[in-house]
C-alpha cells in the first residue's frame, strides 16, 4: 500500500556532507512515523535517526552532533542531513516508515560511501 524510496547516496570524502532524502506514497493517515536505518554487510541494521509523529527526534549515540533529520509532513518526507562523515558511516541507509493505520514499510535503500 506505501511505497517508499530513499535517495541522495553516494561517495564522499571524510569530513564531508551529505543529505539524504526520503518519500512515502500511498497513504493519507496523517500520524506517521519516518526514520533512517543503516546496515553493512554481516551486520544487524541499526537506528541512525528517527523523527515519530510528535515532532521528536531521536539518534544513534555515534551520530548525534553530526547527523540531522527532518521532515515535511504534507509530502510525507523525511531527510537526514549528514555532517563530518567518517568511514565508519559507510553502509546502506534505509527508510522506514511507519503509521498504526498502514503498518511498517521500507525503502530499498541508497549506499554512502565515506572513503579517502
Amino acid at each position: 500500500q506505501v511505497q517508499v524510496v530513499e535517495s541522495g547516496g553516494g561517495w564522499v570524502r571524510p569530513g564531508g556532507s551529505l543529505r539524504l532524502s526520503c518519500a512515502a506514497s500511498g497513504s493519507d493517515f496523517e500520524i506517521f512515523d519516518m526514520g533512517w536505518y543503516r546496515q553493512v554487510p554481516g551486520k544487524r541494521r541499526e537506528l541512525v535517526a528517527v523523527m515519530p509523529s510528535d515532532g521528536t527526534t531521536h539518534y544513534a549515540d555515534s551520530v548525534k552532533g553530526r547527523f540531522t533529520v527532518s521532515r515535511e509532513n504534507a509530502k510525507k518526507m523525511v531527510f537526514l542531513q549528514m555532517n563530518s562523515l567518517k568511514p565508519e558511516d559507510t553502509a546502506t541507509y534505509y527508510c522506514n516508515y511507519y503509521s498504526d493505520f498502514d503498518g511498517s514499510y521500507w525503502g530499498q535503500g541508497t549506499q554512502v560511501t565515506v572513503s579517502s
